[in-house]
């Protein structure tokens, strides 16, 4: 055999299986999003929002990060989401609107629209020479550690910042509707 040909793996050796596992994160990833943006319940909404959250997951594990995988369940799968299904029921129903624009050319253009970027970024994906890069780091919680608290220590204080704003913003928020 030629050494300069590179053969694609099988799809059932470990290599093919790992790809076909990739692409149901990706296909979890994106149906969870459809049903998060095109519920008409808000329940339904988020659970699809759950469901995307855990594909997002499961592909930061397969991009060889498997402690941020874990904190996208334990934060945005454990507290947010259960956050905004504890909102959703303690809020109080609201009348059935219809919103946003309704015309007979919403759909087909909103649809011509995803078609045009999704056939060009598949254009853009497939001309792409991907190359497999090397490993950073180990991925430990120790390297992670000392990242965040020595070269990415601005960055984590900036995050915490912004994360104080928006509670503050939602307390006024809250306290502003309480008033009236």
């Amino acid at each position: 055999m030629n050494p300069t040909m590179v053969s694609s793996p099988s799809l059932f050796s470990v290599e093919g299986m790992v790809g076909v596992v990739f692409l149901i994160m990706i296909a979890i990833t994106i149906i969870g999003g459809l049903i998060a943006s095109n519920a008409e319940r808000v329940v339904r909404a988020v659970a699809g929002l759950i469901v995307c959250f855990v594909g997002v997951a499961g592909i930061y594990f397969f991009l060889n990060s498997p402690f941020v995988s874990m904190m996208q369940i334990l934060i945005y799968v454990g507290a947010v989401a259960v956050a905004i299904s504890f909102a959703i029921m303690l809020a109080a129903p609201e009348q059935r609107k219809k919103v946003g624009p309704s015309g007979p050319l919403v759909g087909p253009l909103g649809f011509a629209t995803a078609a045009l970027l999704a056939g060009g970024f598949s254009v853009l994906a497939f001309k792409t020479n991907w190359v497999q890069m090397d490993k950073i780091n180990d991925g430990s919680l120790r390297t992670i550690g000392l990242e965040l608290l020595t070269r990415y220590s601005m960055v984590f204080e900036l995050i915490s910042i912004v994360l104080l704003i928006a509670i503050l913003g939602a307390l006024v928020i809250a306290r502003i509707r309480r008033e009236s």
